[in-house]
Formats: structure tokens, sequence, C-alpha cells
């Protein structure tokens, strides 16, 4: 029965792999996207998304499987409360994916390399949300933790580029004014999704720990 109730655990932790990867593949892309105005991936984003909101109802199902029939205590029980509060957030990451995509598309955004920022952004939020999930894989508690402190310096690149892009709009060159809130709305979206990989890594604290931020240990 044990032997059973590990594979599936198993199973767990290759969705909540697969479902990581599909968000980093969406902020990959969205962040392609923006630099290059590229409307057919934005598209493609806005799809990425389903998939995501797909991912999050199958791993629902199998950890209110694993709670209805294996009755899990402990360690276990923390391990899929823990996988049912990560794919709520990871699915956040989808939509704000998405939200981005749409202000792209709907814009009818060209190339905005000039603000390279965003681009690191993107990155670090993506490496954020990759190392989230193998920190919750591996029980890498110290991995966890450093990306919550990488929260901060994705906060610092949405303050830098906040300040540059309120600049253009007091400036406002001809569409420089539009086109830089549209930027400002991206990129804050950009930094709640590093907000949403930090959540994540808090709950692979408690998974490992049974200590959550605002909680009692349990």
């Amino acid at each position: 029965m044990r032997n059973k109730f590990d594979m599936q655990l198993e199973n767990l932790s290759a969705q909540l792999i697969n479902m990581g990867s599909l968000c980093e593949k969406a902020i990959a892309n969205v962040a392609k996207a923006i630099q290059k105005g590229d409307l057919e991936l934005a598209r493609l984003v806005m799809k990425e998304d389903e998939e995501i909101d797909q991912m999050e109802k199958d791993i629902e199902r199998l950890c209110l499987k694993l709670l209805l029939q294996q009755q899990p205590v402990a360690r276990d029980l923390r391990q899929i409360s823990a996988a049912l509060k990560m794919i709520t957030d990871m699915e956040r990451i989808g939509d704000q994916t998405s939200d981005i995509a749409d202000i792209i598309i709907g814009a009818g955004m060209s190339e905005a390399r000039e603000i390279p920022v965003i681009g690191k952004m993107a990155e670090a939020t993506s490496k954020m949300v990759n190392d989230s999930v193998l920190a919750y894989v591996n029980k890498d508690l110290e991995l966890a933790r450093k990306v919550m402190l990488a929260d901060d310096e994705v906060d610092k690149l949405f303050d830098q580029t906040k300040q540059k892009l309120v600049k253009l709009i007091a400036e406002d060159h001809g569409n420089q004014g539009e086109k830089a809130i549209d930027l400002i709305m991206i990129t804050k979206y950009l930094e709640r999704i590093g907000d949403h990989a930090t959540n994540i890594a808090e709950w692979v604290e408690f998974s490992i720990t049974g200590v959550h931020k605002g909680m009692a240990a349990v």
C-alpha cells in the first residue's frame, strides 16, 4: 500500500514539474512577444494559459484522490496540501502571462527592446518558478528560501523600470506616453508573477517544516 502511495506522490511531483515548465514557457514566450512585438507569439501565450488551467484541474483531482483514498498524515498531508496551494499560484501565473499577451495584442505593440530590464524581469521570475518547483520535488528548504530572497531583486527591477517609464510619460513624445503605460502594466504583471513564485516557495517551506507565514505550526 505504501509503495503505491509513494508512486502516486511521485506522479504528483512529475505533474507539478510539467505545470511549472508550462509556466516558464509562457513567461519566456510573453517576454519575446514584448521585445519583438510578436502578436502571433502573444496569441500562443493565451493558448498556453488554457493548458495551465487544465493542468491545475488535473493535479487538483489527483490531490483530492490522494486525500480521500489514502488519508495521509503528517508530512505526506503537508506535501499534498502544499501542492494544492502551489497550483493555485501557478494558475495565476498563467493568467498573468495571458493578461500581458492581451495588452500586447490590444495595443498592437511593436518592439520594446529599449526597455531591456523587462527581459531581465521575465528571466528572473521564470527562474523563481523553476526553483520553487524543484525545491518542492527535492524537499530543498535552502532553495525555497533563495526563491523568497530573489523576489527582492524582481521588485528592484520593477521600480527601475517604472521610474524610466514614468519619465517617458512625462516627456510624452508622440505616442510614447501611451506605450509607456502599457509597459508599466506589463512590468506590474511580471512583478506579481514574482510574488506568486514566492508564495509557492513559502508553501514548499510549509511542506518541509510545517510552518507557514501567518499560520501556526502544523
